[in-house]
C-alpha cells in the first residue's frame, strides 16, 4: 500500500478556524481538507438543512418538464415512468410513480430487461408504450445518450422527460426536457446528482407548484439516500443533505419495502455505508439475477406483510448472486494467471457463459486484487458486453472514448462503466484498452493508496474527539471517513491472529502518555510479525466503536501497518 499524507492546509486558516468552532486544530485541518474555511461553512456542513437545497427551477428545462407533466395530469394522459435496473434507476422510478400516483391514476412503471433489452432506453420499452397507448415516457438515469430511441418515439407521438446525470455525448435527444447537470448549458450550481436525485428534483419541482415545501417530500429521501450510497457519487453539497435526511428516514420511519429488507439485520442505527452493503446489494440483486421489476414492486408496495414477501424473494435472488460472483470470481483468476494478464496495465477477461448480471461486481473484485483497470465480459445477445472498473484518480470513460472506433456503445463515469461491442472486435479493442491505459496513466496509479487525513497521537483520541468525527458523517467520495497516521506505537503483548481462518489481526496499541486502544486490521493476520518481539510499527486506521456485553469503547479499525523506519 502506497501512504500519502494530505499537504496540511495554511496554519493561519487552521488557526483562524480553530478560533471561531472552538475546535481542536485537528478538527480545524479535517475542516479544511474538506473545502470548509469559515464558521457558516461549518454550520452547514455540521447541522444540514433542507433550505440548503437548490431552486430545482435552476436546472435547465424543468420548466418544461413541469409543464409537460401537468398538462398529462390534466389531460388524462398515460405516463410510464422508465427507468435502468440497478439501484439508482429502481429506486427513481419507485420514487417519481409513488409521487405522480398521489396526483394522477395513469402511471405504470417500466424496467426494460438486462438481458433482452439491455441497459438504457429501449425500442422495445417505447414500442410497449405505444401498444398501451402511453403518450409520455419519464426517463430515469438514463436516456441522456438515446438520441435515436427519442426521436423514434418522437415519430410515434411519444414525448420523452429525460432525468440523467451521466455525461452527455455528442448529439442531445430531442425530448420535451432533457434534466441533466452535466450538459454543457446548464447552470444549476451542483452537477453531481445521482439519477435519483435528479428524480427527486423533479417532484421537488413538481411538487412547489401545488404549495408544498421541500419538507412535505422528505418521506421520499429514504429512496435517494440509498441511490446516493449505491451509485457512489460524492458525499457534498446536496448529496449530503439529502444523504443526511434519507438516513434519517431509513433509521425512523422507512417505507415497507425497505424495513422488510432490514427486518432480519441486527442493528439499531444504519449508516450511509450500511445502506451500500445491506440494502443496495438486494436491491440490485433483482435487476441482476431476475428482473429490475421485482426491486421496484418492493420499493412502492405500502402494506408491510407483502413487502416481507417480495424482500424474501429479493433475499433469495442475492444468495443466488452471491455463488455466482464467488463461481465467475474465481474462474477469471484462473484466466488471468493461466494468460500472464497481472503483467498488464489492465485486466481483460473473457467468458461467453458468465452471468451479466455479475460481471460488474466481479470486474470490481479483481480491480481490488491486482489493482488495474479491469473489463469482464461475456456473451450476450450475439455481442459482447463488458463491465468496466477504474484505479483511484483514473478515468477509464475517457479510455473507452479513445477506444470508441472497436466499440458499439458505452456508458458510464470516471469509475465505472459498461459497454457492448461485436465479438469479431474484441481482440483488436483489448490490445487498443491495453495501449491506451499504459499511454495515459501514471504508473504510480497502479499501486492502491491510502489517503491520510492527520498524523496524530493516541492521547489525541478521546470520546469528545469521536463526537466530533462522527458529525462528518454521512462519509463517502469527497467527504471519506478521517483516516489517520500514529508513529511509534507498540503492541502490549497480546496481538495475535483471529478469526476462523487466522486471517485477522487484533491487538491493543500503547503509546506514552495515553490509553491503550484496541486495533482490529481484518485480513492483516500475515502482517503479525511487525507487532510481535515489542517491535515499533506505525499504523493507518480509522475510529470507531465497538459494542461488547452492551459496553462501547472506541477502537481503531486498522488500514496498514509498516515497520517504525519504513519509509511513508
Amino acid at each position: 500500500m502506497r501512504w500519502t499524507l494530505k499537504p496540511k492546509p495554511d496554519s493561519s486558516k487552521i488557526e483562524a478556524l480553530q478560533k471561531a468552532l472552538q475546535v481542536d486544530s485537528i478538527v480545524a485541518t479535517l475542516l479544511l481538507e474538506r473545502g470548509i474555511e469559515t464558521y457558516d461553512e461549518a454550520k452547514k456542513f455540521f447541522r444540514p438543512s433542507l433550505d440548503d437545497l437548490h431552486d430545482p427551477f435552476l436546472m435547465k428545462d424543468m420548466d418544461k418538464a413541469v409543464a409537460r407533466i401537468e398538462k398529462a395530469i390534466k389531460n388524462q394522459e398515460n405516463i410510464l415512468v422508465y427507468g435502468d435496473y440497478d439501484v439508482d434507476g429502481t429506486t427513481a422510478v419507485a420514487l417519481m410513480s409513488s409521487y405522480l400516483k398521489t396526483r394522477h391514476e395513469l402511471v405504470l412503471t417500466y424496467i426494460p430487461n438486462r438481458y433482452d433489452e439491455g441497459y438504457g432506453i429501449s425500442y422495445k420499452g417505447i414500442n410497449f408504450a405505444l401498444e398501451n397507448d402511453f403518450t409520455l415516457i419519464i426517463a430515469l438515469d438514463c436516456g441522456i445518450k438515446s438520441a435515436d430511441k427519442v426521436a423514434y418515439a418522437k415519430e410515434l407521438g411519444i414525448d420523452f422527460i429525460i432525468c440523467d446525470h451521466h455525461r452527455p455525448g455528442n448529439e442531445i435527444p430531442d425530448a420535451i426536457a432533457v434534466l441533466d447537470p452535466k450538459q454543457d448549458d446548464c447552470q444549476y450550481p451542483y452537477d453531481e446528482l445521482c439519477g435519483c436525485g435528479v428524480g427527486f428534483k423533479l417532484i421537488q419541482a413538481l411538487a412547489s407548484k401545488e404549495g408544498k415545501k421541500t419538507e412535505d417530500l422528505v418521506e421520499y429521501l429514504d429512496l435517494v439516500a440509498t441511490a446516493i450510497g449505491a451509485d457512489i457519487v460524492p458525499i457534498t453539497g446536496e448529496n449530503r443533505v439529502l444523504a443526511y435526511f434519507g438516513l434519517q428516514v431509513i433509521n425512523s420511519t422507512p417505507r415497507p419495502g425497505i424495513k422488510a429488507i432490514l427486518e432480519r439485520i441486527n442493528k439499531t442505527e444504519l449508516t450511509i455505508t450500511d445502506v451500500v452493503f445491506i440494502v443496495a446489494p438486494r436491491i440490485n440483486a433483482a435487476g441482476r439475477m431476475k428482473h429490475g421489476n421485482y426491486a421496484v414492486t418492493l420499493l412502492i408496495e405500502t402494506e408491510y406483510d407483502k413487502a416481507i414477501q417480495h424482500a424474501i424473494e429479493i433475499d433469495e435472488y442475492n444468495s443466488h448472486r452471491r455463488e455466482e460472483d464467488k463461481r465467475i470470481t474465481e474462474e477469471a483468476l484462473i484466466q488471468i494467471e493461466k494468460n500472464g494478464e497481472q503483467k498488464k496495465f489492465t485486466t481483460v477477461v473473457y467468458q461467453e457463459d458468465w452471468h451479466k448480471g455479475v460481471i460488474g461486481i466481479v470486474a470490481s473484485r479483481l480491480t481490488e486484487t491486482y489493482y488495474r483497470p479491469t473489463l469482464v465480459f461475456t456473451k450476450s445477445g450475439g455481442k459482447l458486453a463488458a463491465s468496466a472498473r477504474s484505479v483511484r484518480d483514473f478515468d477509464i470513460y475517457n479510455v473507452l472514448e479513445a477506444c470508441s472506433q472497436y466499440i458499439e456503445q458505452f456508458g458510464g463515469h470516471k469509475y465505472a462503466a459498461g459497454l457492448t461491442l461485436k465479438e469479431e472486435n474484441y481482440e483488436a479493442f483489448k490490445q487498443a484498452f491495453e495501449d491506451e491505459v499504459s499511454r495515459t496513466i501514471d504508473r504510480s496509479l497502479l499501486i492502491p493508496e491510502i489517503k491520510i487525513d492527520s498524523n496524530i497521537n493516541l492521547k489525541d483520541i478521546t470520546p469528545k474527539f469521536y463526537r466530533i468525527i462522527k458529525q462528518f458523517a454521512p462519509f463517502g467520495p469527497e467527504n471519506m471517513t478521517p483516516v489517520f497516521m500514529t508513529e511509534n506505537l507498540k503492541d502490549t503483548g497480546f496481538g495475535k491472529c483471529v478469526g476462523d481462518d487466522k486471517t485477522h489481526l487484533r491487538m491493543t496499541v500503547a503509546q506514552p502518555q495515553a490509553i491503550n486502544l484496541v486495533a482490529i486490521g481484518f485480513g492483516m493476520g500475515d502482517k503479525v510479525d511487525l507487532i510481535s518481539n515489542n517491535n515499533v510499527f506505525k499504523a493507518v486506521y480509522s475510529i470507531d466503536e465497538n459494542e461488547w456485553n452492551g459496553n462501547i469503547s472506541l477502537q481503531l479499525k486498522l488500514r496498514d501497518i509498516k515497520a517504525q523506519d519504513s519509509e511513508v
